[in-house]
């Protein structure tokens, strides 16, 4: 872009300074020049124009100089860098200081130097310019950081669902479960009415919530006979494995994931391990997860048992309201079931 073709706007009361400023710019070859004798009008001319620079008379019985350099000051924290050439015949100090404490760029004194008007022109578009430039590359580079940031956070969460899925295949090759209890978790929290974002944390949280099976000897993960106590304890012992693995996370999805981990086997009456949690003090994600990895695991066949019948399953988390599982959530888990809004294992009847 030319100095020349960006836009010029004089808002001075005396037609006769007007025309004068507009003959001297379109000498040198300024061609988008716009004035107005009426300083009332500012604000119409200024969204409609989108000026470079302006050259404001001070004195102005309608409206003065200074009252639109207060308008200008709060529009500039938005805009960036407005330069404003104040006219003025008044050559004190303290007319000065006012203007410039308003934001005023640079002074051209009355009667003009015509010559010094497009030096003084030339210049603050010059600055103008430079900072529209720089605005331009700001721009490029932070949509540039957000394409890359957002390139590596897909590569982060798709690491994480490659890494739940390695753990969940030693004990279902299909890995869906991880899929299911992400999804129903997700809709079970729509239905507690919680906001977007934390439903969409949750669903990429919840697949980690047995990340720390990777720890388990396949012999137990996948022994069909019930575990003795020894080899239960060992099985637990999951839960802090897993938090352990993905304790120190930047990012909310592994803080999230590392607070289900630890706690989706805490129960609601305080029964449940690693912790012994009661009620709210199990984190409000490991209370849903904890509702539909339960069901999940009900309806789904395994080395060790066979698929329950939906209902059955249904009516066991029902049972538990209030034992294993916050009742609140066993609420919202009735309401996905009657809305069919929940994933289910293929062999599985719908709901």
């Amino acid at each position: 872009m030319q100095l020349e073709d960006m836009t010029v706007f004089i808002v001075d009361d005396e037609p006769s300074s007007v025309a004068l400023l507009q003959r001297t710019l379109e000498r040198v070859g300024f061609s988008r020049i716009y004035a107005t004798t009426d300083p009332t009008r500012f604000e119409e001319f200024l969204h409609r124009l989108n000026p470079d620079v302006i050259l404001l008379d001070m004195h102005m019985p309608q409206r003065s100089g200074l009252e639109i350099l207060r308008f200008l000051q709060g529009r500039r924290e938005n805009d960036g860098y407005l330069p404003v050439l104040v006219l003025t015949s008044d050559t004190t100090a303290e007319a000065k200081h006012r203007a410039l404490n308003l934001g005023a760029a640079d002074f051209l004194q009355k009667p003009f130097d015509l010559l010094e008007v497009v030096l003084r022109v030339r210049h603050l578009l010059e600055i103008r310019y430079l900072h529209l430039r720089l605005k331009d590359e700001n721009l490029r580079l932070e949509a540039a950081v957000q394409a890359r940031t957002q390139e590596l956070h897909e590569a982060h969460l798709d690491a994480l669902r490659r890494l739940a899925y390695a753990a969940e295949f030693r004990d279902d090759d299909t890995g869906s479960h991880v899929h299911r209890v992400a999804e129903n978790a997700s809709r079970l929290a729509q239905r507690l009415g919680l906001e977007a974002g934390w439903v969409e944390v949750i669903r990429r949280a919840a697949p980690l919530h047995d990340i720390g099976k990777i720890a388990i000897p396949d012999a137990i993960l996948r022994k069909t006979s019930r575990l003795t106590p020894e080899e239960y304890e060992l099985m637990k012992s999951h839960t802090v494995v897993g938090a352990a693995m993905l304790e120190g996370g930047k990012s909310v999805y592994l803080q999230m994931a590392q607070r289900i981990a630890r706690s989706h086997h805490e129960h609601f009456d305080g029964s449940g391990y690693p912790d012994g949690l009661k009620g709210e003090a199990i984190p409000l994600e490991a209370r849903v997860v904890a509702v539909v990895d339960v069901f999940d695991a009900l309806v789904s066949q395994r080395p060790f048992k066979q698929a329950w019948p939906v209902p059955e399953a249904v009516a066991e988390i029902r049972r538990q309201a209030g034992l294993h599982f916050d009742p609140e959530a066993v609420g919202a888990f009735l309401r996905c079931v009657r809305a069919g809004d929940l994933l289910l294992p293929d062999p599985a009847k719908s709901l």
